[in-house]
């Protein structure tokens, strides 16, 4: 549809955006009325929210409207699936401008649909406000299918950290980009839109997973949560850490340790957990460190010494060196 989002009006917009939708079994009711209506048959909702700020967490010369979308809904539905749940639904908080494209507009929920679709939820409602600056809020929901959800609380010494999906592909994309390139194009899109295992969360929680989380801010930042809120001390090692041979060459050619995108590079939304040492780990699964009593204070440690060089994400001071 031609136009501006302004012209088009708010209700147009709505009319236009729901069009675009696809629904669940889930689904009881979805957008038209006051609120939608999901089942729930384990009778207790996981729920998981974050914005995305044009200029702050994506740029339209960098990322598509689709690929903005895609981000968007895959950065919550990770939340659900680190829990150990089922991603179920998903509604949508726009802020838009006036003059931006419908086209835009349009793009960005054919995103957020096909993100849900490939993690088995729908879009179920939202709503749309005209604003300076582009904001994708998003709420996702999720059912625990009979498991106990997995926090970060329940490490024990003992058992040993697994990862599973990419990790570092994203910082090293934002690296590429930064410096006005587009190519390797592999790591340039897992920073556009990343791509995290939905289903290894449920599946880890049936594994006996102890702890759990995605790796959002970073992969020590993350398990610093574990670490804190378990009171155990995790110690990586270096070595049990894949990295590829493109991400070795694109840390040389811009004077980056690639170990520092693997290890303070967030938005790849891998998920890592802790798990009990016997339990007999799928082949996803990559065996990366262990859990250990506190020395002092909890903490991440790598290969044995605390990591001290900066990087990962802090929303109120931005991307650190590791990009």
């Amino acid at each position: 549809m031609k136009g501006t989002v302004g012209e088009l009006g708010e209700f147009g917009l709505i009319r236009e955006l729901t069009s675009r939708l696809t629904t669940t079994p889930a689904v009881r009711l979805g957008p038209g009325d006051d609120a939608a209506v999901v089942a729930a048959p384990d009778r207790r909702v996981v729920a998981s929210t974050d914005i995305l700020l044009e200029g702050r967490h994506f740029r339209r010369d960098w990322s598509t409207a689709y690929d903005v979308g895609r981000k968007a809904a895959a950065q919550n539905l990770a939340d659900i699936a680190a829990m150990g749940a089922v991603p179920t639904a998903l509604l949508l908080g726009l802020v838009v401008p006036a003059e931006l494209p419908v086209t835009w507009a349009g793009e960005l929920m054919d995103g957020i649909r096909d993100e849900c679709q490939v993690a088995g939820a729908a879009v179920v409602g939202g709503d749309v406000v005209g604003g300076e600056t582009i904001t994708v809020a998003i709420t996702a929901l999720g059912d625990l299918r009979n498991h106990e959800p997995v926090t970060r609380a329940g490490a024990r010494p003992g058992d040993v950290v697994a990862v599973t999906g990419w990790l570092g592909w994203s910082a090293a994309g934002y690296a590429v980009l930064s410096r006005g390139f587009r190519s390797p194009r592999a790591f340039v899109e897992a920073h556009r839109r990343p791509e995290p295992p939905y289903h290894a969360g449920p599946a880890a929680a049936g594994l006996g997973a102890t702890a759990m989380t995605d790796v959002s801010d970073g992969l020590v930042a993350d398990l610093g949560h574990i670490a804190e809120a378990s009171k155990v001390r995790i110690d990586l090692r270096s070595g049990l850490i894949d990295i590829p041979s493109q991400m070795s060459d694109i840390g040389q050619a811009v004077g980056v340790d690639p170990l520092q995108w693997v290890l303070t590079g967030g938005e790849d939304h891998a998920i890592v957990a802790t798990f009990p040492a016997d339990v007999k780990l799928p082949a996803r699964w990559k065996v990366i460190g262990e859990v250990l009593n506190p020395s002092a204070l909890p903490q991440v440690t790598v290969d044995g010494a605390p990591w001290t060089s900066k990087g990962g994400w802090d929303h109120f001071g931005g991307i650190e060196d590791a990009h």
